[in-house]
């Protein structure tokens, strides 16, 4: 995939990173999903589509609460690791290979679609009228994103600047927090429903959090060849030997809850 608005327009792949990705980036806290819970998102009796779904962290997480999800994600190798996780844990969770703006199901389909951690790839000119169609009536559609703030943690920062080192090109680091406001795009379709942001830390070993790092877009989906992605697997894991073994790392989480018109 390249985008001109994502790392200067590099190509980059998540279907690379698919197994660091199933093993270190089901981060999320408790408080991520009870949040969800209590805007009465992917509760039961619902049926909810994820888009952009990755390894389906979200519908795997949420099922507890007893709505019915499908899952779509553009890499089929993302979805494999998705159907096997889901499989292992004994959950009845469908999922598809499709891009988000060629999703296609009945008019009136879903009572939420949630897009975790992605809704910035999109073409929105194409999805959102597409997400307004397929919801019900008052139905929502949800985007969530959580970023580590690597101006409160020295580790984060320096992981930063190693990925960088690089991958010069790489766009998602220097996260900061942010006020949600109501996006241009709601227009006609949609109407805020819930704004939520919260600091949140996540805990980490020194291996989760390596391997959070290189299953980001920067490192192991993106054009690097595998010899600089070692180097900097070499390089991060030196550092890393010079932090504790488990340490905490500040992220800041927003919830942008809209609703059908």
């Amino acid at each position: 995939m390249k985008l001109k608005t994502i790392d200067n327009g590099n190509a980059f792949d998540w279907g690379k990173a698919s197994g660091d990705y199933a093993k270190f980036r089901d981060i999320y806290p408790e408080i991520f999903y009870e949040k969800l819970a209590e805007i009465s998102v992917g509760t039961k009796g619902q049926s909810v589509l994820d888009i952009g779904t990755g390894t389906g962290v979200l519908p795997r997480n949420m099922y507890r609460y007893g709505a019915k999800w499908i899952g779509v994600d553009i890499s089929a190798n993302q979805i494999e690791y998705a159907r096997k996780l889901s499989a292992d844990a004994g959950m009845d969770i469908e999922y598809a290979v499709s891009s988000a703006e060629d999703i296609d199901f009945p008019a009136e389909t879903f009572d939420a679609v949630t897009a975790c951690q992605c809704f910035m790839y999109f073409d929105k000119n194409v999805l959102l009228p597409k997400i307004h169609r397929i919801l019900k009536p008052d139905g929502h559609f949800c985007i969530l994103f959580m970023a580590w703030l690597p101006y409160e943690s020295p580790i984060a920062k320096q992981s930063e600047e190693l990925v960088l080192k690089y991958n010069p090109a790489w766009t998602g680091g220097h996260q900061t927090r942010y006020e949600l406001q109501v996006p241009p795009w709601c227009g006609e379709l949609f109407e805020p429903a819930n704004m939520i942001t919260f600091d949140c830390p996540v805990t980490f070993t020194r291996e989760s959090w390596h391997g959070r790092i290189k299953a980001c877009r920067g490192i192991g989906a993106s054009s690097l060849s595998e010899a600089e992605i070692a180097a900097w697997e070499q390089e991060h894991t030196a550092y890393l030997q010079t932090v504790p073994e488990v340490f905490d790392i500040l992220h800041y989480v927003s919830i942008m809850d809209v609703k059908k018109r």
